[in-house]
């Protein structure tokens, strides 16, 4: 074939894929001037709902900051519209709402959904476990999500890490705590592992949405509460509820927020927007820690400083029994199922793992400063 044969035939090749790539509905074709009018793709309209208040910061920002992303990612493709609590579902009912699909997406933490699967609470915090770093390497490359995820599969829920407090604190008690037995009889606002340890300590412990928090400390329905951190207890104002605030945060080294997204509607979207969901997830997720560790150093330093908030260390044989307790119940869940028993012994060996080498970087830096 001569050279201009090849020319043309090459030409007419490309000409042929460039029409067949702009049919479809809703497309023109523009052949005389050999070119495609744009496509006017398919949009999708999601609902997020959350266990949070209205425009909370932090925790309700942050899955507002979540829709902002997928709404920029997308070019305005997929949409998402984010329902506080109790707009259209209650707190505690973000889930069922997923699950069944009144809502595509749902933006929580996963120890709230204990009695759906016992493995459940391991993919916010264990106490005494690992911090907010360890746990995003567990779940991005230690194998922890896709154990998150077969979690959740019978109950068509697709999870992803959505947000991170980082180390929360200890609580707010309208008592000091000197000995174990001060915990004895104290009733206190607290889910999760943490909520079972204290229980078996003796202390009596009750699961609050977040907006009932307050009412129920400062009226003495509760005596003490966890909530998260300096920066969305002074935005709660619990200071004004309760005298002494306590650390360390045993309960929740680090607290994982849980994108839960319907599995049938993310199936149906288109693989780009897929990804974008998955992508503005897990930006989310490090943009939270950043806030959170700028905030919360301002927030306790107000605390502090300008409310007289009287911080409290835990002493350490109330840490060292909490310690032993928490062995007990997180050994006595794990051995619910097959699966609940691998996603603990996955973090144990992880976190056992990456000790060795944080004892000589992390730690050993921390114990320079001065």
């Amino acid at each position: 074939m001569k050279r201009r044969q090849i020319l043309t035939a090459a030409g007419l090749g490309l000409g042929a894929a460039a029409l067949a790539g702009c049919k479809g509905d809703n497309q023109n074709q523009n052949q005389a001037a050999g070119a495609c009018e744009p496509t006017e793709q398919q949009t999708y309209k999601w609902k997020m709902v959350t266990s949070w208040p209205k425009n909370f910061p932090g925790l309700g920002t942050t899955a507002q900051r979540f829709a902002d992303t997928v709404n920029a990612l997308s070019g305005g493709r997929l949409s998402v519209q984010v329902f506080a609590a109790g707009e259209l579902v209650p707190a505690l009912e973000v889930f069922d709402a997923v699950s069944n699909g009144t809502a595509e997406l749902g933006h929580s933490a996963a120890y709230y959904w204990k009695g759906k699967s016992p493995a459940a609470p391991f993919f916010t915090a264990v106490p005494f476990g690992m911090n907010a770093q360890e746990m995003n390497a567990w779940l991005y490359e230690g194998g922890g999500m896709e154990l998150w995820q077969q979690a959740y599969a019978d109950m068509g829920v697709v999870p992803l890490p959505c947000g991170n407090t980082g180390v929360q604190m200890a609580g707010w008690f309208n008592k000091e705590i000197h000995t174990v037995d001060d915990l004895k009889g104290l009733k206190i606002r607290m889910p999760g592992f943490g909520g079972e340890v204290l229980a078996r300590a003796g202390a009596t412990t009750v699961n609050l949405p977040g907006s009932e928090i307050f009412t129920a400390l400062e009226t003495g329905v509760i005596d003490a509460t966890d909530w998260v951190s300096p920066y969305n207890d002074l935005a709660f104002g619990l200071y004004q509820a309760a005298k002494y605030y306590y650390y360390p945060g045993w309960q929740e080294p680090c607290a994982v927020l849980e994108l839960s997204i319907n599995q049938a509607a993310l199936d149906g979207l288109p693989a780009d927007l897929q990804a974008v969901v998955r992508q503005a997830a897990r930006s989310t997720n490090q943009a939270m820690l950043d806030e959170y560790t700028r905030r919360n150093a301002e927030a306790l330093q107000t605390l502090v400083t300008e409310h007289r908030v009287q911080l409290r260390q835990l002493p350490e044989a109330v840490l060292d029994r909490l310690r032993e307790l928490s062995t007990e119940v997180l050994e006595e869940t794990a051995n619910s199922d097959q699966l609940t028993r691998q996603v603990r012994d996955s973090m144990e060996a992880f976190r056992e793992k990456v000790a060795a080498y944080h004892a000589i970087s992390e730690q050993a830096m921390y114990g320079l400063r001065r």
